[in-house]
C-alpha cells in the first residue's frame, strides 16, 4: 500500500503485516504499532512522535532521513534496515535487537538502550551521550570516534570492547582500564 505523506495520529495496529508499503513522509503522534511486521516498507523522511512500535519486526526496510520523537521501540527487531541518516530525540529502544546494523554517526543520546542487542554494528561516530546502555550487547561492534561520555554502561563486557579513539568520561575509562585488569588507585 501507498500511504506516502498520510497522518496517523493516534492510529492503533495490532499484529498487522506491512509488506512492501511506503510511509515516506508520512507523520504520527501518538500511533501505536504493536506486534507488527514491517518488510520491504519504506519510513523515508517520515517524522513520529511518541509513537510506540512495540515488539515489531522491520526486515528490509528504510528509515532514511526519518525522525523519531520520543518513540517507544521496546523489542522490535532491525534486519538489513537501513537506518542512515536516522534524527533520534529521547525515547526508549530497550530491548531492540540491531545486531550487525549499520549504525554510523546516528546521535543516541539520552535514549535508553537497556539490554538492547547492537552485537556486530558499525557505532562509529555514533553518539551515545548520557544513554543508557546498561546490559545491552555491544560485542565486536565498531565504536571507533563514537561518544559515550555519561552514559550508562553498567553491565556491558567492556573488556569486550575495542576502544579504539572513543570518547568516554574518566569514570567510564576507569571502569575500562579496571575490567583490563588495571588497578586504580588514587
Amino acid at each position: 500500500m501507498d500511504w506516502y505523506g498520510e497522518d496517523f495520529t493516534d492510529h492503533v495496529f495490532i499484529r498487522c503485516t506491512f509488506r512492501d508499503c511506503t510511509f515516506t513522509e508520512a507523520t504520527s503522534t501518538g500511533a501505536v504499532f504493536e506486534e507488527c511486521e514491517f518488510s520491504g516498507a519504506a519510513f523515508n523522511a517520515s517524522v513520529h512522535e511518541r509513537t510506540a512500535f512495540l515488539n515489531c519486526g522491520f526486515r528490509r526496510s528504510s528509515f532514511f532521513d526519518a525522525t523519531l520523537k520520543g518513540c517507544k521501540l521496546t523489542g522490535s527487531r532491525f534486519v538489513d534496515v537501513g537506518m542512515r541518516p536516522l534524527t533520534i530525540d529521547g525515547g526508549s529502544w530497550s530491548f531492540v535487537s540491531m545486531r550487525g546494523a549499520d549504525l554510523r554517526g546516528i546521535d543516541f543520546s539520552g535514549v535508553d538502550l537497556s539490554e538492547a542487542i547492537l552485537a556486530d554494528s558499525n557505532l562509529s561516530g555514533a553518539v551515545f551521550r548520557k544513554a543508557n546502555l546498561s546490559r545491552a550487547l555491544l560485542q565486536r561492534c565498531d565504536v571507533s570516534k563514537a561518544d559515550f561520555r555519561g552514559a550508562d554502561l553498567g553491565g556491558v563486557g567492556l573488556d569486550e570492547i575495542r576502544w579504539d579513539r572513543t570518547l568516554v568520561d574518566p569514570v567510564l575509562a576507569m571502569r575500562i582500564a579496571e575490567s583490563h585488569g588495571a588497578i586504580v588507585k588514587d
